[in-house]
């Protein structure tokens, strides 16, 4: 089965010829906000939760195609430091659905090389949440293929006042002078330092038609191509994918050039 992308002339183009011509233009960090499980539940008349829980299904296929599609590090917005205000039946479910989906998908991500990572507040999530994640990270730790980074009880203002928090106390404890700190220093205390070269998001996507970034990777996002699409996260598929990604390759990346 062949696979599409896009062209800036909205033509179907073999995937084979496009990552042949232009693998450059492959975006090495896609940053994803799934958002609009609950009104796909909604609108088949079932409750918010089978939404969800098919979304995941949708975080297993993506996470495939961009890893063979040469993706290096795709960052899904899992649940956000908001979301505790959601009910408590339906934070219960988000919290059982990172067990359910590593106990299901690890061997995948194995067979796929892919490595799993995750950024965010994990000393606040339930036990059984944190030991799947803790799992799942020990399980995929030599893989050398793509990263799944799931950001998971994150927040991007809290991240970087908690970034600022640990420089002041450098400077305090006489590690650090202000007239040092910089770009690269702020850097280094955020949660994406892990991932070193690629910290920054090449291109952020958010599905539903919702157009805004919700507290999501603020400082790494600074220069990030945006594409928003009505596709609600449930029927994101491959498909979906490699059209945003043809439209990502139309782009002329200035990074405030000409």
């Amino acid at each position: 089965m062949k696979h599409f992308f896009r062209n800036e002339k909205n033509k179907p183009t073999d995937t084979t010829e496009i990552l042949f011509n232009a693998a450059e233009k492959i975006p090495h960090h896609i940053a994803i906000i799934m958002d609009g499980n609950g009104r796909w539940a909604q609108k088949k008349f079932l409750p918010r939760i089978a939404g969800h829980k098919e979304g995941m299904n949708t975080v297993k296929k993506i996470t495939k195609r961009a890893s063979q599609i040469g993706v290096k590090v795709l960052t899904l917005y899992a649940f956000s430091t908001e979301n505790w205000k959601r009910p408590d039946t339906e934070v219960s479910f988000l919290m059982q659905l990172p067990v359910d989906f590593f106990d299901t998908f690890v061997p995948d991500l194995i067979k796929e090389n892919v490595k799993v990572q995750v950024i965010g507040f994990t000393d606040q999530l339930p036990l059984h949440t944190k030991k799947a994640v803790e799992q799942a990270i020990e399980d995929t730790k030599n893989n050398t293929g793509m990263i799944l980074n799931f950001a998971l009880n994150y927040g991007s203002r809290s991240e970087m006042l908690e970034a600022t928090k640990q420089i002041a106390e450098q400077v305090k404890a006489g590690e650090l002078a202000v007239e040092d700190i910089n770009e690269v220093v702020f850097e280094q205390q955020l949660m994406t330092t892990t991932l070193g070269e690629y910290q920054d998001v090449d291109y952020m996507i958010r599905t539903s038609g919702e157009e805004r970034i919700s507290n999501f990777l603020l400082w790494q996002n600074a220069y990030s191509e945006f594409y928003f699409t009505k596709v609600l996260w449930p029927d994101f598929d491959e498909a979906a994918l490699e059209q945003a990604i043809g439209v990502y390759q139309t782009r002329h990346r200035r990074f405030g050039g000409i």
